[in-house]
């Protein structure tokens, strides 16, 4: 019996140190700033385990991988981290994305080292080779091809990102005709999809720094050697071309498309302030109002007055540009 009444003791105790330790960490949990760096370290994790894992079944094993399903693996990755995390911190899982945001004044700049550091985090920690037949570096990160040189491979990369931004923009501007409440998801991954399988072949379509930088990192460290950073001088193209490309991308987007969305007209708002004000408004082609007989019992001083009010096209300006 004193022995049970100990150990009852012993879990009230715990219980009562651990609350306090368990409240504070729930608070901490909660911050904005918190939950969003968890929310995209879990979306890249996700994005990166099936896009990856599609890879290495290509490279290791023939008969399981194919171009299409690293493409189809990348892309419902996406899918997948932008469920997992889209509603918290929009799920950018790219810094070019992210740098963008940024820029453009969408997205706070002290944000911007959170989200790139949940996006390396997560990959710190045989004859291992980068090239050559039984290369096997190209599972983590992306390789200049033979077929392409240093710079064509630049702006294959620039291109691609840009590309990349202005469709995001399209699904997501409500101004415009953005994918349907609820498939932006989807809609994202089949862009991924499309990417991959129409301009994927030149460099890999890395478009992302957070794809390619940290793994690189990792390869180096697990044994892969410096040859990671010195194979035809390729590891900074993935880090710098697509902030370039992600940036020009959204600038063609507000160029041709978002700056020439007229603004909605304002008729609705004039026609409450006229009826608000019980203001008859006429049609143009009536130029004199009827009058109404004056019954009997109304003498001519307190006869109303009916007033001429000039057409709605003559005298208001309905927009504003």
């Amino acid at each position: 019996m004193a022995e049970s009444d100990r150990k009852r003791r012993s879990t009230r105790n715990s219980k009562m140190v651990s609350s306090p330790v368990v409240t504070k960490m729930q608070a901490i949990m909660q911050k904005e700033m918190v939950r969003e760096f968890l929310a995209e370290f879990m979306s890249t994790y996700v994005m990166m385990v099936f896009g990856l894992g599609s890879v290495a079944h290509m490279v290791l094993g023939e008969k399981f991988g194919s171009y299409l399903s690293v493409n189809l693996g990348f892309g419902f990755g996406v899918t997948m981290g932008v469920h997992m995390a889209g509603n918290i911190s929009g799920a950018h899982m790219n810094a070019a994305l992210t740098f963008t945001n940024c820029v453009l004044g969408r997205m706070s700049w002290k944000k911007f080292p959170v989200y790139i550091l949940a996006a390396i985090i997560q990959f710190s920690g045989g004859h291992l080779t980068v090239t050559g037949p039984t290369a096997t570096a190209g599972i983590f990160a992306t390789y200049l091809p033979e077929h392409m040189t240093l710079w064509r491979g630049f702006l294959d990369e620039v291109i691609v990102t840009g590309i990349l931004q202005l469709c995001l923009f399209a699904i997501t501007d409500k101004e415009n005709n953005p994918a349907l409440q609820g498939t932006q998801a989807l809609v994202i991954g089949i862009l991924i999809v499309v990417i991959g399988l129409s301009l994927g072949m030149n460099t890999g379509y890395a478009m992302n720094p957070s794809r390619d930088l940290p793994p690189r990192f990792f390869t180096f460290i697990a044994g892969w050697g410096i040859q990671v950073f010195r194979a035809r001088d390729w590891w900074w193209v993935p880090v710098v071309a697509p902030l370039l490309g992600a940036y020009l991308g959204a600038i063609v987007y507000l160029v041709f498309i978002g700056f020439s969305i007229p603004r909605r007209p304002q008729i609705l708002e004039n026609s409450m302030k006229y009826e608000d004000h019980r203001t008859p408004v006429l049609p143009k082609t009536m130029a004199n109002p009827p009058t109404t007989p004056t019954p009997v019992s109304v003498s001519p001083a307190n006869r109303p007055s009916v007033r001429t009010v000039p057409p709605l096209s003559d005298s208001i300006h309905l927009e504003h540009f």
